[in-house]
């Protein structure tokens, strides 16, 4: 592999990648064990559960939460297997195609859709903030916002030459742009559920 050939390979994202996916693995793991708690022992109390507003029993034992008949922690074991294994092969000297970029995207796109659906129904409908179910949000935010605009930067997804130069100008500021997404969700929150009131651990 020749210097030039490692400088196109996306190493950065895929670093970001292969850390944020094992983040949201432990995450989602850790959602996994705490559901089977409450399988066994309904009336368990969760290594999760703070207060009536930061748990994640309640998010757990609702409609949402097995929003495809099945607990919603199994998707994030098979999901966030994606990132680490793409990350992984980029570091070890893969390409791809424009259209497994593409694909890849795809999918990233629908966890991102999820999750702001998810962070929706927690805070207005269960009244509520998932420890767990949060930190899964706080990765696939910004590995959403790294993957499209990296896919627009290059030319993967098509796109006017105008969206293309906005994209890759934008693309050096994921972090910020994560971090307003972070912020303005938890102004929602606070709104809302008067979460300060109840960070009393």
């Amino acid at each position: 592999m020749t210097a030039s050939g490692v400088r196109n390979r996306p190493i950065a994202l895929a670093i970001f990648l292969i850390v944020a996916g094992l983040i949201g693995l432990w995450a989602s793991f850790q959602l996994m064990v705490e559901k089977i708690h409450t399988l066994e022992n309904p009336d368990a109390v969760l290594s999760c559960d703070f207060s009536i507003i930061l748990q994640c029993g309640k998010n757990l034992g609702s409609a949402q939460g097995a929003i495809f008949g099945f607990p919603n922690p199994i998707l994030g074991l098979v999901g966030f297997m994606a990132p680490i294994v793409v990350g992984a092969a980029i570091v070890g000297g893969a390409r791809f195609n424009s259209w497994f970029w593409v694909t890849f995207n795809v999918g990233i796109a629908g966890a991102f859709a999820l999750c702001l659906w998810l962070a929706y129904q927690s805070i207005f409908n269960l009244f509520t903030l998932c420890p767990w179910c949060m930190v899964v949000w706080s990765v696939t935010i910004p590995m959403f916002w790294a993957v499209t605009l990296r896919n627009l930067k290059v030319g993967a997804i098509p796109a006017p030459r105008a969206l293309r130069k906005a994209a890759t100008a934008a693309y050096s500021w994921v972090p910020v742009i994560t971090l307003v997404g972070y912020i303005i969700i938890a102004i929602v929150a606070q709104i809302q559920l008067d979460v300060l009131r109840y960070l009393n651990f």
